[in-house]
């Protein structure tokens, strides 16, 4: 992998003449980000962000924490935050922006650590991979959750993305899932190694969390088939 997301995260917080991102999936054309979005202050960030943090309690663990915005702004509130993701330049920039307990690791790879709330924001589900995988996933945030502990994510139904037939049914390949994508970033005129994502339909989502032991709440629904889960034991 290029790094190109820590890059472009990395070339932002060092006034490093950043350009926007450059995203496309299988299923839709390429679209543009300006990389100033992850930098978002806590007013800037959508309603089901904002509730997400407003959730969040005790000892905190932000998965997947990009630029660092959500830890952040828990930081400033004096909690304990720990904030880890597989790009070493997004870390750089973390740390450069002064979160204080930051590492570069991949959320499987955690052992012997408890937690009171585990954020995954941004399309959470996205580090699912796809349908096979949520269990492996699953047991792991289980494992580091206190008593008590909860799981706050988001995502969404991506459905509307696909066409609609005459008898109102979406054209939908049955040969998987349909949040299940190939996702492709370019900065710079570099591309990185196309990667799979999931997007998780809530009904999909609490029925796989009720069959591996846990339970699921839906805490708020957004303005464009996004929403806001809670996990919990």
């Amino acid at each position: 992998m290029k790094d190109l997301f820590g890059k472009a995260i990395l070339d932002f917080q060092t006034n490093n003449f950043p350009e926007n991102i450059i995203t496309e999936t299988n299923i839709s054309d390429a679209d543009q980000m300006d990389v100033a979005y992850l930098f978002r202050t806590f007013e800037q960030m959508p309603l089901l962000e904002q509730k997400a943090l407003q959730l969040s309690k005790g000892k905190i663990l932000d998965v997947g924490c990009g630029a660092g915005s959500h830890s952040l702004y828990l930081q400033k509130k004096q909690f304990e935050v720990t904030s880890i993701d597989i790009s070493e330049n997004a870390i750089k920039a973390c740390k450069l922006r002064g979160l204080i307990n930051i590492r570069v690791q991949n959320i499987l790879d955690i052992k012997n650590e408890k937690f009171d709330t585990i954020l995954l924001l941004m399309n959470g589900t996205g580090i699912f991979e796809s349908l096979y995988k949520i269990d492996i996933y699953l047991n792991k945030l289980k494992s580091l959750l206190s008593n008590n502990g909860q799981i706050l994510i988001d995502s969404s139904d991506i459905v509307y993305m696909f066409d609609t037939n005459d008898d109102g049914s979406k054209l939908i390949s049955a040969a998987k899932y349909y949040g299940e994508l190939l996702f492709t970033i370019h900065y710079k005129q570099e591309t990185e190694v196309s990667f799979p994502w999931l997007y998780l339909d809530y009904k999909t989502l609490q029925k796989i969390v009720l069959k591996n032991g846990l339970q699921c709440e839906l805490i708020q629904q957004g303005s464009h088939y996004d929403y806001l889960a809670k996990i919990f034991v």
